[in-house]
Protein backbone atom coordinates (compact mmCIF):
# COMPACT_ATOMS: atom_id res chain seq x y z
CA UNK A 1 0.00 0.00 0.00
CA UNK A 2 1.29 3.60 -1.36
CA UNK A 3 2.57 5.89 2.08
CA UNK A 4 1.96 8.56 -0.07
CA UNK A 5 -0.64 11.48 1.47
CA UNK A 6 -0.79 14.27 -1.65
CA UNK A 7 -3.46 17.18 -1.53
CA UNK A 8 -4.39 18.51 -5.34
CA UNK A 9 -6.13 21.23 -6.20
CA UNK A 10 -7.06 22.99 -9.49
CA UNK A 11 -8.41 26.38 -10.08
CA UNK A 12 -7.18 26.99 -13.53
CA UNK A 13 -11.10 26.90 -14.90
CA UNK A 14 -14.42 27.93 -13.05
CA UNK A 15 -14.79 25.65 -10.81
CA UNK A 16 -12.43 24.87 -6.75
CA UNK A 17 -11.57 21.47 -6.90
CA UNK A 18 -9.84 19.57 -4.06
CA UNK A 19 -8.18 15.56 -3.75
CA UNK A 20 -6.57 13.82 -1.41
CA UNK A 21 -4.98 10.63 -2.54
CA UNK A 22 -4.00 8.26 0.66
CA UNK A 23 -3.39 4.61 1.33
CA UNK A 24 -3.01 4.37 -2.54
CA UNK A 25 -6.21 5.57 -4.06
CA UNK A 26 -8.09 8.92 -3.58
CA UNK A 27 -9.92 9.01 -0.66
CA UNK A 28 -11.66 12.58 -0.63
CA UNK A 29 -12.66 15.18 -3.26
CA UNK A 30 -14.86 18.27 -3.41
CA UNK A 31 -15.53 20.33 -6.70
CA UNK A 32 -17.31 23.28 -6.94
CA UNK A 33 -18.35 24.80 -9.35
CA UNK A 34 -17.77 28.76 -9.19
CA UNK A 35 -16.76 31.46 -12.20
CA UNK A 36 -14.88 33.91 -9.52
CA UNK A 37 -14.21 33.79 -5.82
CA UNK A 38 -12.03 30.87 -6.33
CA UNK A 39 -9.18 33.09 -3.82
CA UNK A 40 -11.51 32.96 -0.95
CA UNK A 41 -13.14 29.40 -1.83
CA UNK A 42 -9.29 27.55 -2.48
CA UNK A 43 -8.44 27.32 1.84
CA UNK A 44 -11.75 26.33 3.36
CA UNK A 45 -12.59 23.95 0.88
CA UNK A 46 -9.01 22.10 1.58
CA UNK A 47 -10.05 22.29 5.20
CA UNK A 48 -13.19 20.55 4.54
CA UNK A 49 -11.38 17.93 2.65
CA UNK A 50 -9.04 17.52 4.59
CA UNK A 51 -11.83 16.99 7.52
CA UNK A 52 -13.49 14.41 5.12
CA UNK A 53 -10.15 12.44 4.96
CA UNK A 54 -10.06 12.61 8.65
CA UNK A 55 -6.11 14.17 8.32
CA UNK A 56 -3.79 16.79 9.05
CA UNK A 57 -1.66 19.14 6.78
CA UNK A 58 1.19 17.92 9.22
CA UNK A 59 0.47 13.92 7.85
CA UNK A 60 0.94 15.46 4.29
CA UNK A 61 3.75 14.17 1.83
CA UNK A 62 3.68 16.00 -1.38
CA UNK A 63 0.77 18.78 -2.53
CA UNK A 64 -0.29 18.82 -6.60
CA UNK A 65 -1.21 21.24 -8.38
CA UNK A 66 -2.76 22.23 -11.65
CA UNK A 67 -0.52 24.54 -13.61
CA UNK A 68 -3.19 25.43 -16.78
CA UNK A 69 -3.44 26.04 -19.65
CA UNK A 70 -6.89 28.39 -18.14
CA UNK A 71 -7.61 31.22 -16.63
CA UNK A 72 -5.13 33.42 -15.35
CA UNK A 73 -5.96 34.62 -12.02
CA UNK A 74 -6.85 30.91 -11.06
CA UNK A 75 -3.68 29.54 -12.12
CA UNK A 76 -2.04 32.00 -10.09
CA UNK A 77 -4.40 31.51 -6.74
CA UNK A 78 -3.18 27.72 -7.11
CA UNK A 79 0.01 27.72 -8.00
CA UNK A 80 1.14 30.46 -5.42
CA UNK A 81 -1.12 28.56 -2.57
CA UNK A 82 0.92 25.17 -4.04
CA UNK A 83 4.30 26.85 -3.01
CA UNK A 84 3.19 28.21 0.53
CA UNK A 85 2.24 25.00 1.20
CA UNK A 86 5.13 23.86 0.51
CA UNK A 87 7.40 26.00 2.03
CA UNK A 88 5.57 26.10 5.02
CA UNK A 89 4.99 22.50 5.65
CA UNK A 90 8.29 21.59 4.43
CA UNK A 91 7.25 18.82 1.37
CA UNK A 92 7.70 19.28 -2.63
CA UNK A 93 4.96 20.79 -4.48
CA UNK A 94 4.20 19.22 -7.99
CA UNK A 95 2.94 20.75 -10.91
CA UNK A 96 0.32 18.99 -12.95
CA UNK A 97 -0.85 20.32 -16.38
CA UNK A 98 -4.48 19.94 -17.66
CA UNK A 99 -3.60 18.21 -20.51
CA UNK A 100 -1.96 15.51 -18.04
CA UNK A 101 -5.09 15.52 -15.80
CA UNK A 102 -7.15 14.36 -18.93
CA UNK A 103 -4.79 11.60 -20.04
CA UNK A 104 -5.30 9.86 -16.44
CA UNK A 105 -6.45 6.69 -16.97
CA UNK A 106 -7.73 7.61 -20.36
CA UNK A 107 -7.20 4.96 -23.25
CA UNK A 108 -3.90 6.35 -24.96
CA UNK A 109 -3.49 7.68 -27.40
CA UNK A 110 -6.25 10.42 -27.30
CA UNK A 111 -6.99 13.85 -28.67
CA UNK A 112 -7.21 16.31 -25.69
CA UNK A 113 -9.02 19.99 -26.02
CA UNK A 114 -8.95 22.76 -23.40
CA UNK A 115 -11.42 25.43 -23.98
CA UNK A 116 -9.46 28.71 -24.92
CA UNK A 117 -10.40 32.33 -26.10
CA UNK A 118 -12.99 33.02 -28.94
CA UNK A 119 -14.55 30.16 -28.98
CA UNK A 120 -11.65 28.10 -29.85
CA UNK A 121 -9.92 24.75 -28.27
CA UNK A 122 -6.20 24.28 -27.27
CA UNK A 123 -5.96 20.71 -28.87
CA UNK A 124 -3.11 17.99 -28.07
CA UNK A 125 -2.30 14.53 -29.48
CA UNK A 126 -1.06 12.38 -26.09
CA UNK A 127 0.88 8.99 -26.62
CA UNK A 128 1.84 7.06 -23.75
CA UNK A 129 5.71 8.49 -24.21
CA UNK A 130 4.94 11.75 -26.21
CA UNK A 131 2.43 14.72 -26.60
CA UNK A 132 2.33 17.26 -29.67
CA UNK A 133 2.80 20.36 -29.01
CA UNK A 134 -0.81 22.24 -27.72
CA UNK A 135 -2.15 24.38 -30.60
CA UNK A 136 -5.12 26.57 -30.24
CA UNK A 137 -7.78 26.82 -33.13
CA UNK A 138 -11.20 26.24 -34.27
CA UNK A 139 -13.17 23.05 -33.70
CA UNK A 140 -13.44 23.00 -37.85
CA UNK A 141 -9.35 23.58 -38.36
CA UNK A 142 -8.41 20.73 -35.97
CA UNK A 143 -6.67 18.46 -38.42
CA UNK A 144 -6.99 14.51 -37.73
CA UNK A 145 -4.59 12.73 -35.15
CA UNK A 146 -1.74 11.31 -36.51
CA UNK A 147 -2.39 8.09 -34.77
CA UNK A 148 -5.38 6.21 -35.25
CA UNK A 149 -7.67 5.47 -33.02
CA UNK A 150 -7.45 8.19 -30.83
CA UNK A 151 -10.32 9.15 -28.06
CA UNK A 152 -11.67 12.70 -27.69
CA UNK A 153 -11.13 14.07 -23.98
CA UNK A 154 -11.97 17.12 -22.44
CA UNK A 155 -13.83 20.56 -23.46
CA UNK A 156 -16.56 19.89 -26.32
CA UNK A 157 -15.00 16.53 -27.27
CA UNK A 158 -17.93 15.36 -28.79
CA UNK A 159 -18.07 18.05 -31.24
CA UNK A 160 -14.30 17.29 -32.20
CA UNK A 161 -15.03 13.62 -32.58
CA UNK A 162 -17.83 14.58 -34.88
CA UNK A 163 -16.19 16.53 -36.88
CA UNK A 164 -12.60 14.15 -37.30
CA UNK A 165 -15.37 11.15 -36.91
CA UNK A 166 -13.67 9.75 -34.10
CA UNK A 167 -14.93 8.66 -30.61
CA UNK A 168 -15.21 10.39 -27.80
CA UNK A 169 -15.82 9.85 -23.97
CA UNK A 170 -15.50 12.24 -20.54
CA UNK A 171 -12.17 12.35 -18.63
CA UNK A 172 -11.79 9.34 -15.91
CA UNK A 173 -11.89 12.15 -13.07
CA UNK A 174 -12.87 15.61 -12.10
CA UNK A 175 -9.49 17.71 -12.47
CA UNK A 176 -8.15 17.52 -9.12
CA UNK A 177 -8.23 13.86 -8.60
CA UNK A 178 -6.96 13.05 -11.81
CA UNK A 179 -3.39 15.52 -10.42
CA UNK A 180 -3.80 13.81 -7.59
CA UNK A 181 -3.61 10.12 -9.25
CA UNK A 182 -0.83 11.55 -11.63
CA UNK A 183 1.69 12.71 -9.35
CA UNK A 184 1.37 9.41 -7.15
CA UNK A 185 2.02 7.25 -9.98
CA UNK A 186 5.47 9.32 -10.70
CA UNK A 187 8.51 7.53 -10.10
CA UNK A 188 10.62 10.46 -8.96
CA UNK A 189 8.81 13.64 -7.72
CA UNK A 190 10.62 17.32 -10.00
CA UNK A 191 12.87 19.07 -8.57
CA UNK A 192 10.96 22.05 -9.67
CA UNK A 193 8.60 24.42 -8.65
CA UNK A 194 5.15 24.12 -9.84
CA UNK A 195 4.85 27.15 -12.25
CA UNK A 196 1.94 28.63 -14.10
CA UNK A 197 1.78 26.54 -18.05
CA UNK A 198 0.53 29.54 -20.08
CA UNK A 199 -0.58 29.13 -23.93
CA UNK A 200 -0.83 32.57 -24.72
CA UNK A 201 -0.26 36.56 -23.57
CA UNK A 202 -1.81 37.88 -20.26
CA UNK A 203 -4.79 39.90 -21.70
CA UNK A 204 -4.12 42.62 -18.84
CA UNK A 205 -2.05 45.77 -20.50
CA UNK A 206 0.58 46.91 -18.52
CA UNK A 207 0.17 50.18 -16.58
CA UNK A 208 1.10 53.47 -18.15
CA UNK A 209 2.57 54.86 -14.83
CA UNK A 210 5.90 53.60 -14.17
CA UNK A 211 6.71 50.93 -11.53
CA UNK A 212 7.54 52.35 -7.95
CA UNK A 213 11.26 51.99 -6.89
CA UNK A 214 12.09 48.84 -4.77
CA UNK A 215 14.58 50.20 -2.05
CA UNK A 216 17.07 47.18 -0.98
Amino acid sequence: MSDKMILAFDTSGPYCGTAIFAGGDVIAARHEEMVKGQAEALMPLIEATMRDANLALSQLTQIAVGTGPGNFTGIRIAVSAARGLSLSLGIPATGVTLFEALAVKGPLPILATLQATRHELYVSEIHDDWHSEPQQMAIEHIPPPSADGCTCIGHRSHEVAAHLGLHAQPAAFAPASAIARHVAALEHIPDARPTPYYLRPADAAPPRDPAPVILS
